[in-house]
């Protein structure tokens, strides 16, 4: 009996690296799978079959059930033919993995608007148009009175949550699709929907483009019990397939990173100190906000004696 028997799932980018990885663990786990990659370079650029037909023969020789999908998810239209997919191959869908992305690193200064827009497009328009599609048939079940217990897994980057020079169209959608997820998971709990976001981590294809001396792990699955590999992009993979699962039937809205034997939990942006005008309530005057902010947010400088609650 595996996690997911019984469910059938999407996993978009799924022809290599961290989306392979996913792929053939919720297969492992019992589910039935649409393959979604639409083989381009790590830029974008192009297109081949080949990485999602490889990875639907390897579930099938493994005895599990998977179709491919060659789909763009940028494509509002392609989204929807990906979501049909499912439900025409296997009469349902419980479990959407929104994994797709490329990479146009340059620095702010450098980078062009095409690729500024191609990095939001696929990353941050795919996983909404996913969502979006997956939700309209997710909440027709509901009110047909046959609700799913339904999981979106969303892929994030800690370029987003905590930064990364040279990439800002990259980052900022990582950080948009930390929101997105947390939103979706306020909106969509009314159709029995959860929506969570793992952070991986490993060598594929666009990391090896971006630190220096990482080489590519390229065939995740070759790695078995005896033989832990850190950097395999498939360690994150049994992570998705937990929050994929009824197990996590608690746990929506939440942020997680994965990486190598090591779980963490992201806590979402959120106040941490404050300050009120002096002599207040009344509006600040900005010559007084620098010894205020520095004093009691920054910490830098020390505030002196206050005597009567004075600032």
């Amino acid at each position: 009996m595996g996690l997911l028997d019984d469910k059938v799932a999407i996993v978009t980018g799924a022809g290599r690296g961290v989306g392979r990885g996913e792929a053939l663990e919720l297969a492992a786990e019992g589910a039935r799978l649409v393959v979604n990659d639409a083989g381009a370079a790590v830029d974008g650029s192009g297109g081949d079959k080949a990485p999602a037909d490889e990875v639907v023969d390897l579930v099938r020789a493994r005895g599990g059930e998977a179709v491919a999908s060659y789909d763009d998810v940028s494509d509002w239209e392609g989204a929807a033919r990906l979501v049909a997919t499912a439900v025409d191959a296997f009469g349902a869908l419980d479990v959407l993995v929104n994994n797709a992305g490329i990479l146009r690193d340059k620095m702010i200064v450098g980078m062009t608007e095409e690729q500024f827009d191609s990095v939001i497009a696929v990353h941050l328009k795919g996983t909404f148009a996913c969502t979006h599609h997956a939700a309209s048939y997710w909440r027709s079940q509901s009110k047909a009175g046959a609700p799913r217990r339904a999981a979106i897994v969303n892929t994030v980057s800690s370029a987003g949550l905590v930064g990364n020079v040279g990439q800002a169209n990259y980052g900022a959608a990582k950080a948009g699709i930390a929101a997105l997820t947390v939103i979706s998971s306020l909106e969509l709990q009314q159709y029995g929907v959860r929506a969570n976001a793992v952070a991986p981590g490993g060598a594929t294809r666009m990391s090896s483009g971006v630190v220096a001396g990482r080489a590519e792990v390229k065939n995740p699955e070759d790695y078995d019990d005896g033989e832990f590999e850190r950097l395999n992009p498939a360690n994150s993979a049994p992570m998705v397939a937990w929050l994929a699962s009824d197990a996590a039937l608690h746990v929506t809205g939440q942020v997680f990173k994965a990486v190598g034997d090591e779980i963490s939990l992201y806590r979402p942006w959120h106040v941490e100190a404050s300050v009120k005008a002096p002599k207040g309530p009344r509006r600040w005057k900005p010559a007084e906000i620098s010894n205020a902010v520095n004093t009691h947010l920054f910490g830098t400088r020390n505030g002196g004696l206050t005597l009567g609650g004075g600032a």
